[in-house]
């Protein structure tokens, strides 16, 4: 079709991407009725449909897009727990109703104008340039889309676009609200401050019987027993299947002799190598070997040191070239070899040390190769048990029933909370098997709980043995956690009292460095303090407490580590405003885009509401595979 339009112009990527900022719905592009030949649809706008293969595809693509996000793909019902499939009908509708006052305005564009806009855009330019129609072919392949549907989609775009342009093309960020908004980014404030501790718990009466008692009653439920559980359960592992004793010292013999080097150290020598930079250079360190020169005399003769050809204690196995290693693994400790053709260039070795090679007797090695062998043998046995053991639960087997049938123990915990503490607070001693206590508080009494992965190779069947009810708490059982708290409520109150009793002499007219110094405390200042900006010691709320007023504002708010900040604004800086510089120039464009998409949305839901809007839940159902 693009062969009977002809010629080049301006980008439609470039509007597309336009058309996305402006209209601001979820899906802008291959949607209407073009694949829409046999009446079905998921919604009709005015005289316009919008297929349901076109929502199926559109939602499938969204699907994709935050699949890719989040790591991991998302099925058509997880998406409509996330409320995509409104999302995309949505944007559908509203191109629809656009679509629709495109065809009663009698809007359109030329042929020609139109394959200018499609040749001219970036996504379809060859490597040195210039429009590629293989480029727009793989495009079109991928995306699933033929070439007529293509440009009949792309003149439904170019006239959404001019209505979008004739509504809101001129529409840009009053100068007023840019410079509001300019300045509540911007503006930089000095703030003087003092920090205030809460005092030592020591420092704090001991409460009444009273008090104590009026306090528990007050906060009874931060006292509260949590429900408990106990469980009996069988752990399934190698090392507890394992049997060492029934190994045989033949069967030990043998995986010794196949361990190789696993038990030992291969032999190492330190070898000392001079390689040389051309064939003349080594021809004269071997005339000079024959002359009875020694290997560090050449090394000299080079200017090189020892230290300078030392390659270190290698096994032959660490050397690269098989020549060489050959060579060297041969010569006695002490010797020098003639010139060896290496790899790369030709070389000289001495061997100054050898290691000899070390292996460990197999009598201290009999008893890890003897629980290795155990429980490789017990992985084997594991997945023959788990069968069998689920063939007797699904009987109706109770646990203490498996473990005597299959001399295995059973075990039973301590009670223990939700959070996996015992009733001391501490933490349960429980498998480590991570699901373990969330699927013990899903289950109940009599309830048969699935079988759980313990380790790389093991299991693990539990049965909730018993279930405590949470229960209110007497103040004799909790009576020091009871008098902590109320300890550190009277610290916080006590700390409280004196940052409002230093606000209020600021307030009345005393300045920060007269009630620092009543206190014995520091004045520190604290300069650009924006609105959302963090500092090392202001907390937030004190930040935000300072944009309040003008300078001179006072203040007090929670600072860190169970402080308070008393502050004055000392200064206010606000920023200057000149629209075309970069920062204020990128906010008006983001202000300038928000101001255009309100308005474009506004008048597709009016066209909406004009043209009546009909919704197919039927049909919508079978794409998301809820219903039909």
């Amino acid at each position: 079709m693009l062969d009977t339009l002809r010629s080049g112009a301006k980008s439609w990527i470039s509007k597309l991407l336009i058309g996305l900022l402006v209209i601001s719905f979820a899906i802008w592009g291959i949607s209407g009725d073009l694949l829409n030949t046999s009446g079905d649809q998921v919604a009709t706008v005015g005289s316009q449909k919008v297929a349901t293969a076109d929502f199926d595809a559109a939602y499938r693509r969204q699907l994709r897009q935050l699949g890719q996000r989040i790591g991991r793909p998302l099925s058509t019902t997880e998406g409509a727990a996330l409320g995509l499939p409104g999302q995309v009908l949505g944007g559908m509708i509203a191109e629809a109703a656009l679509n629709q006052a495109a065809s009663d305005l009698n809007l359109g564009i030329s042929d020609e104008q139109l394959v200018r806009q499609i040749q001219s855009s970036p996504a379809f330019q060859g490597p040195s340039g210039g429009y590629d129609r293989n480029r727009l072919a793989q495009v079109l392949q991928a995306n699933g889309l033929s070439e007529d549907d293509f440009v009949a989609d792309q003149r439904k775009l170019e006239e959404r676009l001019q209505i979008a342009a004739a509504i809101s093309g001129g529409l840009t960020t009053p100068a007023p609200m840019l410079e509001v908004f300019n300045l509540h980014a911007n503006e930089e404030r000095t703030l003087r401050y003092i920090v205030l501790k809460a005092q030592p718990a020591e420092a704090i009466a001991a409460p009444s019987e009273d008090a104590l008692a009026a306090y528990f009653e007050a906060n009874k439920a931060a006292f509260r027993a949590p429900e408990y559980r106990t469980i009996d359960f069988i752990s399934m592992t190698p090392e507890s299947v394992a049997r060492p004793e029934e190994v045989s010292d033949a069967d030990i013999q043998q995986s010794y002799e196949a361990a190789g080097e696993r038990f030992g150290e291969p032999e190492r020598r330190e070898i000392l190598q001079i390689t040389f930079a051309s064939k003349d250079a080594a021809d004269a360190a071997r005339a000079a070997l024959a002359e009875g020169k020694s290997f560090e005399e050449i090394v000299t003769d080079n200017d090189k040191t020892i230290e300078d050809v030392t390659l270190g204690a290698l096994a032959k196995s660490d050397m690269l070239d098989p020549a060489i290693a050959e060579v060297a693994f041969t010569l006695e400790e002490g010797a020098t070899s003639d010139i060896v053709e290496g790899r790369f260039a030709p070389v000289l070795l001495k061997v100054a040390k050898i290691a000899p090679a070390h292996k460990t007797p197999l009598t201290e090695v009999a008893d890890t190769l003897r629980k290795e062998l155990a429980e490789q043998a017990a992985e084997r046995e594991i997945l023959d048990l788990y069968d069998e053991i689920e063939d007797a639960r699904a009987g109706g087997a109770l646990l203490a029933e498996v473990a005597e049938r299959f001399n295995l123990k059973l075990e039973t915990s301590k009670p223990f909370d939700s959070a996996g503490k015992a009733e001391d607070g501490t933490a349960a001693d429980l498998p480590d098997v991570a699901p373990l206590i969330s699927e013990a508080f899903e289950s109940d009494v009599g309830v048969e709980a699935d079988p759980l992965q313990l380790g790389r190779t093991g299991f693990l069947w539990f049965e909730v043995k018993a279930v405590t009810p949470a229960r209110d708490r007497e103040l004799d059982e909790v009576r020091a956690d009871v008098v902590a708290a109320w300890t550190e409520a009277e610290r916080t109150k006590e700390l409280q009292a004196r940052a409002e009793a230093a606000l209020a002499a600021i307030k009345s007219g005393k300045s920060l460095d007269e009630v620092a110094a009543e206190s014995e405390l520091t004045v520190a200042t604290a300069t650009g303090v924006k609105r959302n900006s963090a500092h090392d010691t202001l907390p937030a709320e004190a930040v935000s407490s300072a944009f309040t007023g003008p300078a001179g504002t006072a203040g007090e708010a929670a600072g860190q580590d169970g402080t308070r900040v008393v502050f004055v604004v000392e200064a206010v800086n606000s920023p200057a405003f000149f629209r075309e510089a970069g920062e204020i120039a990128a906010l008006d464009k983001r202000l300038s885009e928000a101001l255009r998409d309100s308005v474009i949305g506004q008048y597709a839901g009016e066209l909406q509401d004009k043209l009546g809007v009909t919704v197919n839940q039927t049909n919508i159902g079978r794409v998301i595979g809820q219903g039909g």
